[in-house]
């Protein structure tokens, strides 16, 4: 197999017309404590997390995961910068959270 040798302009030395695909895994997880705690009414904990869909490093080519959490969590904007990508916390209800990835790659956006 041959690679493609012309650069498109302003490619930061991208190979014109190579693609790598990466596949990802994203989601989450929770456990329920089988009652509300007392201390803050939480009634689980849960995980956060962003992984490799294969057993690889991401870390070649992920800089940062940033997860955006509920504004009632202490410092909602989390970044995790070392594999695992993951957050664990506890809470009591649910809520969307952001994922955001960024990459070594600067010609790659978030």
């Amino acid at each position: 197999m041959s690679l493609p040798t012309d650069f498109g302009p302003d490619s930061g030395g991208r190979i014109k017309g190579l693609v790598i695909v990466k596949p990802i895994v994203y989601g989450n997880v929770a456990r329920y404590f089988g009652k509300k705690r007392e201390e803050d009414g939480h009634t689980h904990q849960w995980t956060v997390y962003v992984k490799p869909y294969a057993n690889e490093d991401m870390s070649a080519y992920i800089k940062k995961v940033h997860f955006k959490l509920h504004e009632s969590y202490a410092n909602p904007n989390r970044i995790v910068t070392k594999p695992p990508y993951e957050l664990t916390e506890t809470g009591w209800g649910e809520f969307e959270i952001v994922i955001k990835i960024y990459f070594h790659d600067p010609n790659e956006r978030p």
